[in-house]
């Protein structure tokens, strides 16, 4: 379980293929406070540790991972925004996070907004891809608010502090995002369609 509230940048250092699986190995600067066996959210995406060597850690990422999400294109040296697992006597900052990615959204436009950004994104079609305005919506692992809502496209602002400290700096139109809508949204989706 995750909140949406990104701690820290990781790098990716190398990459391999085992079979349908892809190794990576990250760096990042809480790798010392890492443990084998523990539940990272890269990009929204949660990983289990399954190695560490020094400053950097090895996740393994499955066929169908790869196929949801965006981790697939990750190169040498791109970065990726990093939660750890939310601790039960934490504060809930953002919102209920699984790091189960639903699909991956392309970014159609970044607006600058005279000191914030709003970026605009189109993902594709499904009865639980769903947003509402002032709801929450998980983007590469941040909690946002949506701004507004369409069907297939949303939007949502972004403020300098998280501009600086995600990989939202490094998005531009054309990007892949993951996403994972909200759960709750789901759950009532789903309640509703069972009984059309």
């Amino acid at each position: 379980m995750f909140t949406g509230i990104i701690e820290s940048l990781g790098t990716l250092v190398a990459s391999r293929r085992e079979g349908s699986n892809l190794h990576f190995d990250f760096s990042c600067d809480f790798t010392s406070e890492l443990k084998i066996d523990q539940s990272l959210a890269h990009n929204g995406v949660c990983l289990t540790v399954v190695a560490i060597n020094g400053d950097e850690y090895t996740v393994t990422a499955i066929d169908e991972t790869l196929q949801r999400t965006n981790l697939g294109q990750l190169q040498k040296g791109d970065q990726v925004n990093l939660e750890r697992c939310m601790q039960a006597n934490g504060r809930y900052d953002g919102h209920i996070v699984q790091g189960h990615v639903d699909t991956i959204a392309e970014c159609e436009q970044v607006l600058e907004k005279d000191g914030s950004w709003e970026f605009h994104f189109k993902h594709a079609p499904g009865k639980q891809h769903l947003t509402v305005e002032k709801g929450s919506v998980t983007i590469n692992g941040v909690s946002l608010t949506v701004v507004r809502s369409e069907p297939e496209h949303f939007s949502v602002a972004i403020i300098p502090y998280t501009y600086e400290h995600t990989n939202f700096k490094d998005l531009k139109v054309g990007s892949l995002v993951n996403i994972e809508f909200d759960i709750l949204g789901k759950y009532v989706a789903r309640m509703l369609g069972d009984r059309a």
